[in-house]
């Protein structure tokens, strides 16, 4: 016969070692979105990405420009991932903004209505992507490679092109979900969509350009 406590004492739950997954960037806003009072600030939002890489966090600054702010607006918002790209290319550990962006903040209930428009399309992606033919030997290149891209289509947001800022928000977008994954399908078209929104924000340019040639020769 077994000894009745040493059974006992073996059928015991032995705590789990491994770390939990880091959480998906939707699960992140959902629960912002859900806290009870108080505007959320740039601060809270990198405060709750802490357990997330720099991919997570070059998806949410993208997020932020596809959503239909006013005209101009973009100047401003995508600042934040020429800065975060920036540092993926240097090789940085931690994300770093200036104090007066941390400071910006937004109504709870606009938060709010931001995730509903949002969640539903990053939860569709977070599904689809997953690690396959990774063109990468190691993390730290990739980063500093898919930093450099994204940091020229940064630019490209900023820039003051009617509509022109959501197609290139959406094609860095993607190559952050990617990175984050190691999916090289998916970064794949992200790289293609980001050279699409280019060419189309550079024949808008030289449309516009070309247009007020022609008015100013009259």
């Amino acid at each position: 016969m077994f000894d009745q406590r040493h059974t006992e004492a073996d059928a015991l739950p032995v705590d789990d070692p491994r770390p939990a997954p880091p959480r998906s960037l939707s699960q992140v806003m959902r629960e912002l979105a859900a806290r009870e009072k108080g505007d959320v600030t740039v601060r809270c939002i990198r405060n709750a990405l802490a357990d997330r890489s720099f991919a997570t966090f070059l998806v949410f600054t993208c997020v932020i420009n596809m959503l239909p702010f006013p005209p101009g607006s973009t100047v401003v918002l995508g600042v934040p991932i020429v800065l975060v790209a920036l540092q993926m290319v240097a090789g940085r550990d931690t994300v770093w903004l200036p104090e007066f962006f941390l400071r910006r903040s937004m109504s709870q209930k606009g938060f709010a209505r931001m995730t509903r428009r949002v969640i539903p399309l990053l939860e569709k992606l977070e599904t689809l992507i997953r690690p396959r033919y990774w063109p990468f030997a190691n993390h730290r290149t990739a980063e500093r490679a898919i930093g450099l891209y994204a940091l020229v289509l940064g630019v490209a947001v900023i820039l003051p092109v009617p509509f022109g800022n959501w197609l290139p928000a959406f094609a860095c977008a993607i190559c952050g979900l990617a990175l984050s994954e190691r999916d090289g399908v998916w970064l794949w078209i992200g790289v293609v969509t980001g050279l699409l929104s280019i060419l189309i924000i550079f024949g808008v340019v030289l449309t516009a350009g070309a247009f007020a040639l022609h008015w100013m020769g009259h």
